[in-house]
């Protein structure tokens, strides 16, 4: 098993930044993949962003309504994930979840936290 807390939302004005972390522990091992996740309310939940570890390098995945706002990083040493979040708009307003991904495809769940952004 794979625990994920996720930390940093809170309540910012349009314009603002955030910086989600998300630390895992338990059985961190074969991780394909890690990502962040977003829902709002009525909405289904949608990728935001992700990282795949290639070797040295890691390939980074963006939806587009995000590109060249966000930024996803990981930290192995700390086993966390970052999301910055830069010129923040309102409807980026969503609880924001982390998701990590064995080989085997288990996939794990932090428990979110909320991100609102006023206008």
């Amino acid at each position: 098993q794979v625990q994920l807390v996720e930390s940093g939302g809170g309540l910012v004005q349009a314009g603002g930044s955030l910086r989600l972390s998300c630390v895992a522990s338990g059985s961190i091992f074969s991780i394909t993949s890690m990502g962040w996740y977003r829902q709002a309310p009525g909405k289904q939940r949608e990728l935001v962003a992700d990282i795949t570890p290639a070797g040295s390098v890691s390939i980074m995945h963006y939806t587009d309504s995000v590109k060249g706002r966000f930024t996803i990083s990981r930290d192995n040493a700390k086993n966390t994930v970052y999301l910055q979040m830069n010129s923040l708009k309102p409807e980026d307003t969503a609880v924001y979840y982390c998701k990590w991904v064995r080989s085997n495809r288990d996939a794990y769940w932090g428990q979110g936290t909320q991100v609102t952004v006023s206008s």
